[in-house]
């Protein structure tokens, strides 16, 4: 069976929205491609500040060089942000194109592909990074008297207060993405207790 002559395959699930779903459904895939721009523009403002983070401080006659590939949690935060952009970008692109065909069929497998990348993959790998990489900065701030570890920011002060502007520009970004994995749950499991009624007026092709 098929409506309109559009075949239907079992991985797939005609919705039919009334007036008041339509409304609901349009404002949630707006929000989603917001926050999905947001999540590209501050994932690379963050790795912008990191990438570009630098500062050289003379000692005597001997020249220090801070730079964020000197800290591992930073590089770590960089790629994360680096494929986060990149993935949020191209999940983007696909809300427009969806949005543009407005089609009412769904499939799940697409459904479980994204809730796996935004929830499994981006948030987790998200929020990660900036652990790690808050770590690393509460140590470059106070130090750890224990291991010896000097406190890298007295004398650093420029590459911390920058580092620290990237990092709270990807946790910004994590938090959305954070949001956006909780659209993605929604999308997919609303299809799970979708109607499947044919919308009136339409004929049914056998």
């Amino acid at each position: 069976m098929s409506y309109l002559g559009v075949g239907i395959s079992p991985g797939n699930v005609a919705v039919y929205h009334g007036g008041k779903m339509k409304v609901v459904d349009r404002r949630l895939r707006l929000t989603e491609l917001l926050l999905r721009c947001s999540v590209t523009a501050l994932a690379f403002l963050g790795l912008i500040l990191i990438v570009t983070d630098t500062q050289v401080k003379k000692i005597f006659t001997i020249e220090k060089r801070a730079k964020y590939t000197n800290m591992k949690s930073l590089v770590f935060l960089v790629v994360a942000n680096g494929i986060a952009a990149v993935y949020s970008l191209l999940q983007s692109v696909r809300c427009v194109m969806g949005s543009m065909k407005g089609s009412v069929l769904f499939s799940k497998s697409l459904a479980w592909a994204i809730f796996s990348g935004d929830q499994q993959a981006m948030a987790y790998m998200s929020v990660a990074a900036i652990a790690a990489a808050s770590e690393s900065g509460v140590i470059g701030i106070r130090g750890e008297e224990e291991l010896q570890w000097m406190k890298v920011c007295n004398m650093f002060g420029k590459f911390c207060n920058r580092g620290a502007g990237g990092v709270a520009s990807a946790m910004l970004a994590s938090l959305a993405m954070v949001l956006v994995s909780c659209i993605s749950a929604f999308s997919l499991f609303r299809l799970y207790g979708a109607t499947t009624q044919r919308p009136p007026n339409l004929a049914v092709v056998k």
